[in-house]
């Protein structure tokens, strides 16, 4: 115990704490927002198949700008890897305009394992970690009727084209429909910390909902997502309890993977940049959810700017691709695969 306390210290000196100043930093790559609704076709002509339309204010990155159709006294069209269908389109340049984004935003969507994260796991594995358990600990987006529950019966699900994480599903067999001590309608980052939270059908006295989890589960792997907060209160309260959570789990050897939230009803994004600021200064994965909804309809939302829309799991329908829960869940799993993946260290023969 005291030699990994000694490691958080020695982490902790190595990264400095991240000021709310310092999150606007240089982004590589070109990026774009849509004006409006904006099409994404198969080639840079008004008459091309289209691919899917993008969403007002969708934020997308530029591959390069290629000369197509004339229209609006230009020809250039800008060039995308779309994430959602893979496929490389085109949209006229007149739709969309430069953006700049915080670094936040573009963080990738799909975690990379960091040797910190390694070095968390390999303790957690030490400590008796279930190596094929995952926990999760969040709110009301993160109940199990809608969220990653759907990976326990195969009627509820088709990965089509990402038949590849098949594997990664039945290798957490046991955690995607499993109850969370540490998930509830009325949680956030204050009350999971508290033992007033907890379940008193399941937790023992004195426990707060996180350490009544990892009791239960003991699990290698943790999705924390938190998307509400007290209106009144400022963001840089939520990012230190965000910060008190991930040193529960990192000191417990378990790898937290940190999620940014789909809406904005604080004005600012002051969360997501939380969210973002903690998972640097620990050096953890962050799945960054709020991008892989952006170029959907609505960026993902319902009219009340908050809840997600929602249509059933079947990755092989395009249509379905775009309402956000079937989103949620399919990069869930791919972020789970990722970190998974990443955090199995090759044996020396």
């Amino acid at each position: 115990m005291f030699k990994y306390v000694s490691f958080l210290l020695i982490l902790l000196t190595a990264i400095p704490f991240v000021t709310a100043q310092e999150v606007t930093e240089a982004v590589d790559g070109v990026y774009y927002r849509t004006i409006g609704q904006a099409n994404l076709r198969e080639c840079p002509e008004v008459d091309c198949p289209l691919i899917r339309p993008y969403a007002g204010q969708a934020l997308f990155e530029v591959e390069a700008i290629v000369a197509g159709d004339e229209l609006n006294d230009t020809t250039d069209w800008l060039e995308v890897n779309d994430f959602l269908s893979g496929q490389t389109g085109y949209m006229h340049s007149t739709l969309a305009e430069v953006f700049n984004p915080d670094a936040w935003m573009v963080a990738p969507i799909v975690p990379q394992v960091t040797e910190t994260a390694r070095e968390i796991y390999a303790r957690g594995q030490e400590l008796g970690n279930h190596y094929d358990r995952f926990s999760k600990v969040g709110d009301c987006q993160n109940v199990s009727s809608h969220f990653l529950s759907i990976f326990d019966d195969p009627q509820e699900y088709a990965l089509g084209e990402f038949d590849s994480l098949q594997s990664t599903i039945d290798h957490f067999g046991e955690s995607w429909a499993r109850e969370s001590a540490s998930v509830d309608n009325g949680f956030n980052v204050a009350s999971v910390l508290s033992p007033l939270w907890s379940d008193p059908n399941v937790c023992e006295p004195g426990e707060n909902p996180l350490e009544c989890e990892y009791r239960l589960n003991q699990p290698s792997i943790v999705i924390v997502s938190m998307e509400t907060w007290w209106a009144q209160r400022p963001a840089e309260e939520y990012e230190d309890y965000m910060r008190q959570i991930v040193e529960f789990w990192i000191d417990k050897g378990v790898v937290p993977i940190l999620a940014t939230k789909a809406d904005n009803l604080e004005g600012d994004y002051g969360l997501n940049r939380s969210v973002y600021r903690v998972a640097q200064a620990y050096d953890v994965p962050m799945w960054n959810f709020w991008l892989s909804i952006q170029t959907l309809p609505g960026n993902g939302l319902s009219d009340d700017d908050f809840h997600l829309t929602f249509a059933r799991n079947f990755f092989d329908d395009p249509v379905r691709l775009q309402y956000s829960w079937p989103i949620r869940n399919l990069t869930a799993l791919k972020a789970i695969d990722a970190v998974y993946q990443g955090l199995q260290v090759p044996q020396e023969s």
